[in-house]
């Protein structure tokens, strides 16, 4: 049994890893708590689900307070927000991510080493920039093209700075862009790769601002739960001090994925898709990896 504590639980990630996690727990009788701003109206069963922010040392304090066995940092702006508001994306994606180490680091010392937790963190493809090699090996270096993508990597080295001082076990998981991404659309600038499939299967019009011949690497929700599921079932031997992940993943340009869509669904679905270039989302996603060879996960 042990204590699981999700940071972001009210997204759609952290809310498909709990309901996964209730579904089939890690260990009988684990308890799981969420902690974000908001939650869905119908969300998953959880033991508790705690109303606050990252950004809120009060809250980080509680939590760390109650010393969860495993906790999963997915609290994030994401990327289109980050790279719109310089400000909001350094305060939410690091300042808050070091407060949160910080805080958790402090429970750890008072503990006398009694205490060290596992820290799961959802990092990004988007901590790789231009230029590519035709497919990115494990071995390839940080040089990020947006703020999002910087907030990420600088979080990855903080968190691997940690783990080898003692202070935590853990590993951050690159993920890929999570398509198709169920409800509302967000301020991703990724966001138009689930945008063109669930837009017009809801029978609504989709805008298409990049080229068709983009091509982006895509992991599905179902996955995204997977891979954090089982990242806590590790030992921290098998990372062999490289305990920063990138995940295993479907590359495709949107061309194939407006083929697919109309395979399955046909002509009159598939042409609720207009391109209309958008200069703004095509700087940021040029920039973005296209392809991966991860076999260290």
């Amino acid at each position: 049994m042990g204590n699981i504590l999700i940071f972001g639980g009210g997204g759609m990630v952290g809310q498909k890893l709990a309901q996964s996690l209730a579904d089939t727990p890690l260990a009988q009788g684990d308890r799981v708590t969420l902690c974000d701003l908001h939650f869905p109206d119908n969300p998953a069963p959880v033991a508790e689900q705690v109303t606050g922010t990252v950004t809120n040392p009060a809250v980080l304090k509680r939590l760390a307070a109650t010393r969860p066995d495993i906790v999963y940092y997915l609290a994030a702006i994401v990327s289109g927000e980050a790279e719109r508001d310089f400000d909001l994306g350094w305060q939410v994606n690091m300042a808050a991510f070091q407060s949160f180490m910080d805080t958790f680091r402090a429970e750890v010392i008072a503990s006398g080493g009694a205490y060290k937790p596992k820290i799961i963190f959802t990092s990004s493809i988007a901590v790789f920039g231009a230029p590519f090699p035709e497919k990115i090996g494990d071995t390839f270096f940080h040089a990020p093209q947006t703020s999002y993508g910087a907030q990420k990597a600088m979080s990855e080295l903080l968190l691997c700075d940690h783990i080898r001082k003692g202070f935590f076990d853990g590993v951050a998981i690159r993920l890929p862009t999570v398509c198709v991404r169920p409800g509302k659309p967000n301020k991703a600038a990724s966001g138009f790769f689930s945008g063109i499939i669930r837009e017009p299967l809801n029978g609504v019009e989709a805008i298409l601002p990049v080229d068709p011949q983009t091509r982006h690497w895509h992991a599905s929700p179902r996955s995204a739960a997977g891979f954090l599921r089982h990242a806590a079932t590790l030992d921290q031997s098998v990372y062999e001090n490289r305990p920063a992940l990138n995940m295993p993943g479907v590359s495709c340009t949107v061309a194939e994925q407006i083929q697919a869509l109309w395979d399955m669904c046909g002509a009159e679905v598939a042409a609720r898709i207009h391109h209309e270039p958008d200069p703004e989302i095509e700087a940021i996603v040029k920039n973005w990896p296209r392809d991966f060879d991860p076999q260290r996960a």
